[in-house]
């Protein structure tokens, strides 16, 4: 209880604050310290000025206000502070580690926090079981949290390890030495298990962790496809494989991505077993897929453990899913007459576009025979039940803009973009979250169309923020190099993008005199002619370097 007495047009300040220390020693230093004022302004400072240097690395400057806003500072913030640093928020207060959370989420920290990211792949190694399957969630310090048949989780650690050393160069991290951990085994009428596991005795280095993760999913169903467990991406759908039949079409799609990514990986380093199987496991599913998951306007998104199709056009509820058509465009390797016709089936019929949504699903599950999990728990157009789950939302702008339509990439962005869901009064009633972070999903349903729940902790932030970073405004950057490669509206006739890499300040400028959505036509560094397009790193630090980038 504090009490304070001020007279009229005094002034006064009372400091609260919270600490956290390893002992209560430290903790009553901590407390000794911080009651000054002064130390108490020269830590903001300090924590300012980290923060400032962090989210102030890369910049954009395009025609949309609403678009260099977030990705110049919020959704790296909404990242770190609340997905890695807090874990935490208003519609979650937990506290846990999400093994596939926090390793997508990394990835949008690559040119900014590579070092943070090195942490978090090797954190997430050493909650892997030798089995090849991990912890889907835990509580630091102890290490208690699920063991479960979920599909998907492992096959983020060789997803996000490779783009780690895509951008890196940092290949020594595959042999760093991890240990795995300890615990009984799924009984086969277990779907999970929450428990303390132990620090095994057996270790490997990261890159036997990947491939045992590559090679635990090589388990497919009678269709062809991974095998669903109890749920992939979307652990709603946690009943679609509870009897060790169901299959996935979108694990087929990432499971071929992962395969193919990592086997060239596999081959520098001599593993010439694994890379064979890697790479005609990663062929055979885009066959299988293109063979038996094709419903005549666009990919099924799974299959029942009785062999029914979910996805399918034939389906009174979950006609069509985002998830299967989205990623065969970001795999690229399938029949690119499908892929469109895909992408052109969930712009008719899950892009509503005077509610600024893009829908998962659609129509929600609500009373067919079909029990896919407690997806369906769900009010009919509430998060994954066929409401915008913008994680999912991130993937179909990505699609698009690799499919290079730029103008709708960029509608799509600004769509999804929560400032432009409060720009006046009616607006702010009808979103009722904040406008400048993402919410993890908006609802569709007709009572609450527009509303958004589950702010701040989404990784769709870090998607978002790969999306504009690297596929609209194109910036890719390299162990060694970068490129600029812009998918944009013809309207932003100039843009930049100005970014910090090992002392060098470079300053890219995108002029597009003729209105064009994609293609770059010529790359000066400094008034020299670039030939092949990479942007070469230079070594002096201190220096400014000037890129003048023309679409054409």
């Amino acid at each position: 209880k504090v009490q304070a007495t001020l007279a009229p047009g005094q002034e006064g300040e009372v400091l609260f604050y919270l600490s956290e220390a390893t002992t209560l020693d430290q903790a009553r230093s901590n407390a000794q310290r911080f009651k000054s004022l002064k130390v108490r302004e020269t830590e903001l400072e300090k924590v300012s000025k980290n923060w400032q240097s962090t989210l102030s690395s890369v910049q954009v400057k395009t025609p949309d206000r609403a678009f260099d806003i977030m990705l110049n500072g919020w959704l790296l913030y909404q990242t770190l502070s609340c997905r890695i640093y807090g874990r935490s928020a208003f519609y979650q207060s937990g506290g846990a580690i999400g093994f596939r959370d926090q390793l997508q989420d990394v990835m949008a920290l690559l040119y900014t926090k590579p070092a943070l990211a090195r942490e978090q792949i090797l954190l997430h190694a050493s909650r892997q079981f030798p089995e090849g399957d991990v912890q889907h969630w835990w509580h630091p310090p102890s290490g208690r949290g699920v063991r479960t048949r979920i599909s998907d989780d492992y096959l983020w650690l060789p997803y996000v390890t490779h783009r780690y050393i895509e951008v890196t160069g940092d290949k020594e991290i595959l042999n760093q030495v991890v240990p795995f951990l300890d615990a009984p085994k799924l009984e086969p009428h277990q779907m999970e298990d929450y428990m303390l596991p132990f620090v095994s005795d057996r270790s490997a280095s990261l890159y036997e962790h990947c491939t045992i993760a590559l090679s635990r999913a090589l388990n497919f169903g009678e269709h062809g496809f991974p095998l669903m467990g109890s749920g992939d991406w979307n652990d709603g759908m946690n009943e679609v494989g509870r009897g060790g039949k169901g299959e996935s079409v979108w694990l087929a799609w990432f499971l071929s991505d992962c395969l193919e990514k990592f086997m060239p990986l596999a081959r520098e380093r001599k593993d010439e077993t694994n890379a064979k199987i890697f790479e005609e496991n990663s062929r055979q599913l885009v066959e299988t897929i293109d063979k038996n998951a094709w419903d005549g306007n666009w990919y099924l998104r799974a299959f029942f453990d009785d062999g029914s199709p979910m996805g399918s056009a034939k389906n009174s509820e979950c006609r069509i899913d985002s998830l299967s058509q989205s990623w065969s465009v970001i795999v690229g390797r399938g029949d690119k007459e499908r892929s469109a016709q895909a992408m052109d089936a969930i712009r008719k019929e899950l892009v509503k576009k005077d509610d600024k949504i893009i829908c998962l699903l659609t129509p929600p599950f609500y009373q067919s025979e079909q029990e896919p999990g407690y997806i369906k728990g769900y009010l009919p157009g509430i998060r994954e039940n066929g409401g915008q789950y913008t994680h999912a939302a991130s993937w179909v702008i990505m699609a698009t803009a690799l499919e290079g339509k730029g103008k709708e990439a960029v509608e799509l962005f600004s769509m999804v973009n929560p400032i432009n869901h409060a720009l006046n009064k009616d607006g702010m009633q009808k979103y009722k979250t904040e406008p400048y972070v993402l919410c993890g999903d908006v609802y569709s349903n007709p009572q609450l169309r527009g509303h958004g729940g589950w702010s701040w902790y989404t990784g769709s932030a870090s998607w978002m923020y790969k999306v504009g970073i690297e596929h609209i405004i194109g910036l890719k950057i390299k162990s060694d190099h970068f490129t600029i490669e812009p998918c944009v509206d013809p309207a932003w006739k100039e843009f930049s993008v100005t970014f910090h890499l090992r002392g060098v300040c470079y300053e890219v400028l995108i002029s597009n005199p003729d209105g064009i959505e994609r293609g770059v036509g010529k790359i000066e560094v400094d008034s020299v002619l670039v030939e092949d397009g990479r942007v070469r790193f230079v070594e002096y630090k201190n220096k400014t370097v000037r890129v003048n980038v023309v679409m054409g």
